[in-house]
């Protein structure tokens, strides 16, 4: 009892030094809807890295990738969570074109060269998967809260969507920000000296190896390709797409800072998944009847020294939080700039649009608790979220920076296409053979974009981005 109290009170403390630099930066730095959204496009490099970072690795990775690394083994989780290293690659390249772009959320971008009913539709698809993402940081952090005060999972949810509404309301991305740089120090030195503790307890490499399970050490952890492949597009889709992403490249000092800042994310995603992958496998030796999505938690709660346990499991909250806050904040912007401020017929001031983003925050945090009550696990909902967004979204995305052909027809059907598949995919067939629903929604989405914008003609329609608008 004494020992989980000691992990309560670190937990705790961590929390309120969190919150304290929400407040921090509510009175200090957030004046308009610009500082709230995007920082005052005055990140530095190494906020802007962190940020980037902690954004990508929340309670996916430490809840929800450790949970596939111990059902299906390390090397089959190679595969899977690579999607985000690839990804992080293509982005180096469009990092700087996007800061120039200087946008607030994904759908302003897409209207620049496609019009209003592009905004509206991507708009309304990523607050469906934005929400889905939020939703299982609060399980993440349910879990953190279960394993060390024995708090019902229900209720540590609350708590976590609480303390998330407040952090993300309060300061806004200077909170965010700051916050997920110093999460994304404290996770890597976290799991640095955490690993080889975790080894000594299983003696080693070698030990490892002889005590895992057949199946876990097999490439594919007994999936067929189809499942394998299911489990990496998610993932890649999402980092190359990623409003969050995008805004942290406007959020940058200039194209410079956007452009190196991915340099620092993929070093720090390829550390982060290669330590994520050796703590879960050596929880599949020591805890083999746990709960899959606690995986690294037992581990750091149960089978490493104290000092480094409650490091780990700091570290883990630090990041679920600080990516519940992400998403929440983005997917508000699109509410906020894309639907409301797009449709009002008057001017909305400065003061008004930054009161509108607090309360819809508040209203979609509320709802991001109430739809992770539908879903089995962190792994399930990471999935569908993903997927929602990368099928639906990230052809459009891309298409829109890098193809000139690409028409408002086009866009328009393949965001449509990609977000009904999901759901369909999803919800009206239960996901058939067992796969993932990108399987079927990606293919979907990519070939209707092709063919109906070389069907369509693009007429009157810039393919200049730095306009504020389509001609």
């Amino acid at each position: 009892m004494i020992v989980l109290n000691i992990y309560l009170v670190a937990v705790i403390i961590y929390l309120a030094l969190m919150a304290l630099v929400g407040v921090f930066f509510a009175k200090k730095s957030v004046k308009n809807s610009d500082d709230f959204m995007v920082a005052g496009r005055s990140l530095p490099l190494f906020v802007v890295m962190g940020t980037l970072l902690a954004t990508f690795v929340g309670s996916g990775t430490v809840v929800g990738g450790a949970s596939f690394i111990y059902q299906y083994g390390p090397f089959a989780a190679i595969f899977n969570l690579s999607g985000g290293f690839v990804g992080a690659i293509i982005l180096y390249f469009i990092a700087g074109k996007i800061r120039k772009v200087e946008i607030y959320t994904v759908p302003e971008l897409l209207e620049r060269r496609f019009g209003k009913a592009a905004l509206f539709i991507s708009s309304i698809i990523i607050i469906f998967a934005f929400v889905g993402i939020t939703a299982y940081q609060f399980t993440g952090g349910a879990y953190v809260l279960q394993l060390t005060t024995g708090i019902p999972l229900e209720i540590g949810a609350i708590i976590m969507c609480v303390l998330v509404i407040f952090l993300t309301v309060s300061g806004g991305l200077f909170s965010v920000a700051y916050t997920d740089a110093l999460s994304a120090v404290l996770i890597i030195l976290g799991f640095l000296i955490g690993v080889p503790f975790a080894l000594n307890a299983v003696n080693g490499f070698e030990g490892l190896a002889l005590s895992l399970p057949e199946a876990a050490k097999s490439w594919n952890g007994g999936l067929t390709f189809p499942q394998l492949l299911g489990f990496f597009l998610p993932l890649f889709l999402l980092v190359l797409g990623d409003q969050n992403m995008y805004q942290r490249f406007s959020a940058a000092k200039d194209p410079n800072v956007a452009r190196k800042s991915t340099i620092g994310f993929l070093v720090g995603n390829i550390a982060v998944i290669g330590l994520t992958i050796l703590l879960a496998t050596t929880s599949i030796v020591l805890f083999p009847n746990i709960a899959p999505d606690t995986a690294i938690l037992s581990l750091a709660v149960e089978g490493l020294p104290l000092v480094i346990g409650v490091l780990i499991l700091c570290a883990a909250v630090a990041f679920i939080i600080t990516t519940a806050t992400s998403y929440l904040l983005s997917s508000s912007g699109n509410i906020v700039r894309d639907l409301i401020q797009r449709t009002s017929k008057k001017p909305i001031s400065e003061s008004k649009l930054l009161w509108y983003n607090r309360l819809v925050v508040l209203i979609l945090g509320v709802l991001a608790y109430v739809l992770g009550q539908f879903f089995p696990s962190v792994l399930a909902i990471q999935m569908y979220s993903y997927t929602m967004y990368g099928a639906s979204l990230t052809p459009a995305i891309l298409a829109t920076v890098l193809w000139k052909r690409a028409t408002k027809a086009g866009i328009l059907s393949s965001m449509v296409v990609g977000g009904s598949a999901t759901m369909l995919w999803e919800i009206g067939l239960d996901r058939p053979l067992d796969w993932n629903s990108v399987l079927f929604a990606l293919p979907l989405s990519v070939l209707t974009l092709i063919i109906v914008s070389l069907l369509t003609k693009n007429k009157n329609v810039t393919t200049d981005l730095t306009n504020n608008h389509a001609s």
